[in-house]
């Protein structure tokens, strides 16, 4: 029983000992894996917070580019027809998007969605433009057409899309 009871004093200090560096070990352990994720982040951000800069101005580029009174503004309506007019038209906003696809990959579900329901709704305009015309209406009657219609618009799709972008990214600032 003596030798027992030695056996104890012997084992239960040495486990206690024990016990306790194993907790300063993952204790040690914890915080380095902690130190090394912030580390880990603050690189990221510096490598992908430009990026989604460059990103979120490629998009309000996108947006102003398609907006219907800028779309209209860099062609040249007088000289052509409103058949002629409402193709390049849509061409160019097409292209637009296309060009700036890519980009969905740095802004949210909701942001994404606010572009491509703005765009959609360009086209939608130009369409509805061309369509209240006759097949004879020359390129200014569709331009007059899409201002009109433009400012009839109640809720401004690409507006709402450009502040959709610029929210996102001022979360980082």
């Amino acid at each position: 029983m003596d030798y027992l009871i030695d056996l104890l004093k012997i084992l239960l200090p040495a486990g206690i000992v024990l016990y306790g560096m194993y907790l300063v070990v993952v204790s040690f352990l914890s915080k380095e894996r902690e130190k090394m994720l912030v580390e880990l982040k603050t690189q990221n951000t510096k490598t992908v917070l430009p990026i989604r800069l460059q990103a979120a101005e490629r998009l309000c580029l996108l947006l102003e580019r398609i907006s219907p009174n800028n779309l209209v503004r860099r062609s040249n309506p007088a000289s052509m027809t409103a058949n002629e007019l409402h193709a390049l038209l849509l061409h160019e906003v097409r292209e637009e998007f296309n060009h700036n696809f890519s980009q969905q990959v740095y802004f949210s579900e909701q942001t994404w969605e606010g572009v491509k329901n703005a765009v959609e709704s360009v086209i939608t305009l130009l369409n509805q433009s061309r369509q209240s015309l006759d097949n004879e209406a020359s390129g200014m009657d569709l331009a007059k057409s899409i201002f009109a219609k433009s400012l009839e618009q109640k809720n401004d799709a690409v507006s709402y899309a450009l502040k959709l972008v610029k929210s996102e990214i001022q979360l980082f600032f």
